[in-house]
């Protein structure tokens, strides 16, 4: 059987003695390339140049350092400390063959020597030893290219990081400058948008309470439905000043008009999602609300006149958060109910304008609303 590396290994050979030396040389050297030496100094000396050594074949009593000696230096050296020691002695003391063997040898060689033996033995080690440091170098070649892989997966992930801040600085910059488009043309203010993407989000946190909402509703979600929320009425910009900006009660006809900007809401944000790769955009929510916030639990609302569960719950959770906002702000044609008036006016529309779920969920947190209203209240109104 031939050994794993086709060139011949090497063999440091070391004893005091030149007649098992000679023997040992002309036994091995047909197979192995062998350097002998007869002092264990000028033998390290050799070592420590860099000297190939697929295995040492070391006398134990020698003048001066010993084998043992030699040894644990060998093993000191980590170029070394894997290439296989094997002791050659006249002695047959288990407690001397422990002692080298916990020194780092792997096997002994008594003398006289037997050639089929040291052959034997000769080339069992090498093949062992070289099949170890081959698999050693495999796994640090291994370890070296996992290192490698990680450090560029971590490279990677950061850039894919970085990429998905400034995606959400451009969603968020959007979101802003497509609301603040609307704020120029719709009579309701600032605050307006502020509290109500405020109820929006407070009342999704309390209703993801409930298990049957607690996937539909996780961070991400609530995220997007905070952020989203002041598109709800975008669509407003199609509406003529002479109907959006009148300071009275709309005309039949006049509301009819009104009553298009869901459907314009829609195709502007369907118009600023074209190109986008991912069709679930963070836009996606500020579709169903801008066209659905009007729609009622009973299949009376408008635009499609959708009833129960086909109303998206984005557009559900925005009808109770705009209406309630409605109620507690006094305009030009109305005067401003307290929150508690509010409050049981959405109540009384449990099933019939609001689902009853969210307006069960909005009775156990209605004193948060009063608190955003307080907040983020109009410069010219008092305390709700």
């Amino acid at each position: 059987m031939q050994l794993l590396i086709a060139d011949k290994a090497d063999i440091l050979l070391v004893d005091d003695q030149v007649s098992n030396l000679t023997q040992l040389v002309q036994l091995l050297s047909d197979e192995y390339n062998v350097h002998p030496f007869t002092d264990a100094t000028a033998a390290l000396r050799y070592v420590d140049q860099g000297r190939p050594v697929d295995l040492v074949l070391l006398d134990v009593i020698m003048p001066g350092m010993d084998g043992y000696e030699m040894c644990r230096r060998l093993r000191d050296q980590p170029r070394l400390e894997d290439v296989p020691i094997v002791f050659l002695t006249g002695l047959d003391s288990s407690e001397d063959e422990a002692h080298g063997l916990a020194l780092g040898a792997v096997d002994y060689i008594t003398k006289p020597f037997s050639p089929p033996i040291v052959r034997t033995r000769v080339r069992n080690h090498v093949r062992l030893g070289r099949a170890l440091r081959l698999i050693i170098d495999q796994r640090d070649m291994l370890d070296q290219r996992v290192e490698t892989r990680t450090a560029e997966l971590a490279r990677k992930a950061a850039e894919l990081q970085a990429k998905a801040q400034e995606i959400a600085l451009i969603q968020d910059v959007t979101i802003v400058a497509m609301t603040s488009l609307a704020e120029t043309r719709d009579n309701e203010t600032g605050q307006h948008i502020r509290r109500t993407q405020n109820y929006v989000r407070s009342l999704s946190l309390a209703l993801r309470e409930k298990r049957v909402y607690a996937g539909l509703l996780d961070d991400e979600t609530v995220d997007a439905l905070y952020k989203s929320a002041p598109l709800h009425d975008i669509g407003k910009v199609a509406i003529p000043d002479s109907i959006l900006l009148k300071p009275g009660p709309l005309t039949a006809e006049e509301f009819e008009v009104m009553k298009t900007h869901p459907q314009h809401g829609r195709a502007a944000i369907a118009s600023a999602e074209e190109g986008l790769h991912n069709p679930n955009s963070f836009l996606h929510f500020a579709r169903e609300i801008a066209y659905g916030h009007h729609e009622k639990w009973n299949g009376t609302g408008y635009p499609q006149g959708l009833s129960g569960t086909n109303i998206p719950l984005s557009a559900r959770i925005m009808a109770v958060a705009d209406v309630y906002d409605a109620l507690i702000s006094r305009r030009v044609y109305k005067s401003a109910m307290s929150h508690e008036q509010a409050a049981m006016k959405l109540l009384e529309g449990s099933g019939q304008h609001f689902d009853p779920d969210l307006i069960d969920t909005f009775m156990g947190i209605r004193h948060r609303f009063a608190e955003i209203a307080e907040q983020f209240r109009d410069d010219s109104e008092t305390s709700h």
